[in-house]
C-alpha cells in the first residue's frame, strides 16, 4: 500500500520531478520508478514473496531507498539493521526476524548466522531492467518493517510496522510539519531509525527531492545542504549540537534551509537558544515518539516560547495520549504519571514475543514507559523514564542489557547502569560496579569486555566503584535514582 501512495503517487504526478540527487545522478520520479520496477523483479527472480523478510545492513544511500521502496512494493517486511551494532548484535536481530536473506554494505559487518540468500550491494548490484514485476500489493494491514530496539532483557524487540502504521504517521507528521512540493529533504539521521523512515515514504508523496549522505558530519551536511539547495531536514540534538558550535558554520551558505526537526531525545533549552542565534531562518519543530508509534507530539516553530522550551509538544487529532496512574486511570492536567496512547499509528505488537506484547497495553492503551504530565493547554512534559532506557546522542541503550553484559566479567558482584548528562550526547551511559571479594577489576579492564560484545555507543564511559552494596528498596531492587540524582542535581530535566 505505502508504495502506491508514495514512490508509486510520485511516478504518475510528478514523473519528470528530480526524486534523489547522489554523487552528481540525478534521478527523477519516472526514472526512480523503473529502477525500482527492476529490483523488485530480481527479487521476485529470488524467490522473494509477499511476507518474506528482507534485512538491510547499509550506510545512508539512494540504494537503501530504492530496497525499500522495492520491499513495499512486493510485500516483503524490510528488516533494517542498526549499522554501529556489534556482530553479536547483529546475530541476535537475525536470528529473531528469521530473514529469507540479507543486502548489505562490504564496510560493514558481516553476520555469523546463515541465511538463505545473500547480497553485498557494493559489489553484487542488484538489478533487473527489462524483467516484469508483479503489481504493488495494497494492504494496510501488511507488515511494511520490524525494526529493533533493544530489550532489557538483553533480547532483541522487532516492533511490527504496518503499511497503515506508515501512513498515519505521514498524516500526522504533516500536520505539525505541513509537506511542501518542490522541496528538498535531506535525510542527515540514520534511516534504520523510526526518527527518519517514515520521510522516506512522505517526500516522494509530496513530489519532495530526498538526499542522502553516508555518515553525518558538519562538513558532509553543510557541503550538502549550500550545494543542493536543501530546504528541510531531521537531525538528532547531539548532531545540531555539533553543527552550531563548529568553526566551519559560517564558511558555508545554509540559507536555503527553512525547517529543522529534530527528535530522537529531548533538546536542551540552552541548545534551542543557540540554535536560533546560529541559524536564525529556520523553523524548528521538536518532534517526540518510540519506534513503537512514531510521532506523538510536536512542538511547532512558534511554540518554542521560554515557558515551553521543555514541553515535546502536543498531540495532534487521531492520537489519543493521555497521562495515567498505575492503574490506567487518566489523571488531571499537572498530575504526573505514564504517557500511554492509540491510534493508527501504534504498532500492534512486537514480532514473535506475545509476553512483551501483552505488558505493552494497559485497557487498549500502549504504555510508553515514559513518565511526565500534561499542562492546562493540552502540552505534554517528559520527566523521566520508568524503563530506565538511556539516550544517548539519539540513539537508545537499555541498562537491562548493558548490565547484562557487565555480569558476564567473573569479577563483578553487583552492577547498576544509568545515564548521567552530557552537553554534547545529552547522556552518557555510566555504570556502579561492586567487586567480588578477592578479586580486581579497573574500569579500562570493564570498558575493554563490554566492547568485546556491545555496540560502541552503549559502552559505559564513566565506571565507579562503591565498596558498600548498592542502593536497594524494600524488594531487593537496585535504586537507580539514588545513584543518578547527584548527576541531575542542576539540570533542567530529569533527562536531556
Amino acid at each position: 500500500m505505502m508504495y502506491i501512495h508514495s514512490l508509486g503517487r510520485a511516478a504518475r504526478y510528478f514523473p519528470e520531478r528530480p526524486a534523489i540527487v547522489s554523487g552528481g545522478q540525478r534521478l527523477t520520479f519516472r526514472q526512480l520508478h523503473d529502477r525500482v520496477a527492476g529490483i523488485v523483479a530480481a527479487l521476485s527472480r529470488d524467490g522473494f514473496e509477499r511476507g518474506d523478510r528482507l534485512a538491510l545492513l547499509l550506510p545512508n544511500e539512494p540504494q537503501y531507498l530504492e530496497l525499500i521502496y522495492a520491499c513495499a512494493w512486493l510485500g516483503v517486511t524490510v528488516v533494517p539493521v542498526n549499522s554501529r551494532l556489534s556482530v553479536t548484535e547483529i546475530d541476535r536481530i537475525l536470528a529473531d526476524a528469521s530473514p529469507r536473506g540479507i543486502v548489505r554494505h562490504s564496510s560493514l559487518p558481516a553476520p555469523t548466522v546463515q541465511l538463505a540468500w545473500q547480497r553485498v550491494l557494493d559489489k553484487e548490484p542488484l538489478d533487473s531492467a527489462g524483467a516484469s514485476s508483479p503489481d504493488p500489493i495494497y494492504d494496510p494491514d501488511s507488515i511494511l518493517a520490524l525494526i529493533y530496539t533493544s530489550g532489557t532483557t538483553g533480547r532483541p524487540k522487532g516492533v511490527v510496522v504496518s503499511h497503515a502504521n506508515i501512513l498515519a504517521d505521514i498524516d500526522h507528521m504533516n500536520y505539525w510539519l505541513p509537506q511542501q512540493e518542490r522541496g528538498v529533504h535531506l535525510h542527515a539521521a540514520p534511516i534504520f531509525h523510526i526518527l527518519d523512515f517514515p520521510f522516506i515514504f512522505a517526500a516522494p508523496a509530496f513530489g519532495t527531492c530526498q538526499i542522502t549522505i553516508p555518515k553525518f558530519s558538519v562538513a558532509s551536511f553543510c557541503e550538502t545542504v549550500s550545494r543542493e539547495r536543501v530546504s528541510r531536514t531531521v537531525m538528532v540534538p547531539t548532531m545540531i549540537n555539533l553543527l552550531i558550535h563548529s568553526p566551519e558554520l559560517d564558511r558555508f551558505d545554509l540559507s536555503s534551509l527553512e525547517t529543522l526537526a529534530y527528535g530522537g531525545s529531548p533538546m536542551a533549552p540552552e541548545l534551542v537558544r543557540r540554535t536560533r542565534e546560529a541559524l536564525p531562518q529556520v523553523k524548528l519543530i521538536q518532534g517526540y515518539g518510540l519506534t513503537e508509534t512514531g510521532f506523538l507530539t510536536g512542538l511547532r516553530d512558534h511554540e518554542h516560547t521560554p515557558a515551553r522550551l521543555t514541553s515535546c509538544g502536543r498531540s495532534c487529532p487521531g492520537i489519543d495520549l493521555q497521562v495515567v496512574d498505575q492503574l490506567g486511570r487518566e489523571v488531571e492536567a499537572g498530575q504526573r504519571g505514564e504517557l500511554v496512547v492509540r491510534g493508527a499509528n501504534v504498532t500492534r505488537g512486537y514480532w514473535h514475543n506475545p509476553a512483551g506484547t501483552g505488558g505493552a497495553f494497559q485497557n487498549g492503551m500502549f504504555r510508553t514507559g515514559d513518565i511526565g504530565y500534561r499542562d492546562a493547554d493540552g502540552y505534554f512534559y517528559i520527566l523521566d523514564r520508568s524503563k530506565d532506557m538511556i539516550v544517548t546522542g539519539g540513539e537508545n541503550v537499555y541498562s537491562g542489557e548493558v548490565e547484562a553484559i557487565i555480569y558476564q566479567h567473573p569479577a563483578v558482584l553487583e552492577a547498576a547502569v544509568f545515564g548521567i548528562p552530557d552537553p554534547q550526547w545529552g547522556e552518557l551511559v555510566a555504570a556502579s560496579i561492586v567487586r567480588k571479594p578477592g578479586h580486581a577489576l579497573e574500569a579500562a579492564e570493564l570498558i575493554d569486555h563490554c566492547r568485546r560484545f556491545l555496540a560502541n555507543y552503549k559502552v559505559p564511559r564513566r565506571v565507579e566503584f562503591s565498596d558498600t552494596e548498592l542502593p536497594k528498596g524494600a524488594s531487593g531492587k537496585i535504586l537507580k535514582t539514588a545513584l543518578r540524582e547527584r548527576f541531575w542535581t542542576h539540570h533542567e530535566r530529569a533527562v536531556a
